[in-house]
């Protein structure tokens, strides 16, 4: 099991991403409001305040998306990310990492919860 973390710079595509996670067979996720580093600076600290040329289209929010992912539905759920929100490695479009779980709780046991650690 992993740990997929997403942080998605268009929020318009978070209902695709999220059709197509069920569509891998991944049923949950968690979904938050957030902001980059950037655009904080920019905005609360005045001496970053010339940081807002280099980011003016981005947009003002981003949504992080958390879910619990098998190992095997790992990179098909990568790459529907970088097929929903284009290339990751261009500028302003999101960023996706997993983290290995040697324990999860929590979940139903069909989705993998209250494995013992590996």
């Amino acid at each position: 099991m992993h740990l997929m973390i997403a942080v998605v710079n268009d929020p318009e595509k978070v209902d695709e991403i999220l059709s197509g996670f069920l569509e891998l067979g991944i049923t949950g996720a968690t979904i938050i409001n957030s902001e980059g580093m950037g655009r904080v600076l920019s905005h609360d600290i005045p001496i970053f305040a010339g940081l807002q040329t280099l980011i003016s289209r981005s947009r003002p929010q981003n949504r992080t998306i958390f879910s619990v992912v098998e190992d095997e539905k790992v990179a098909p759920a990568l790459d529907l990310l970088q097929e929903v929100c284009g290339d990751f490695t261009a500028p302003a479009t999101g960023i996706a990492f997993t983290l290995p779980l040697d324990r999860v709780v929590g979940l139903a046991p069909e989705l993998g919860g209250d494995r013992e650690p590996v």
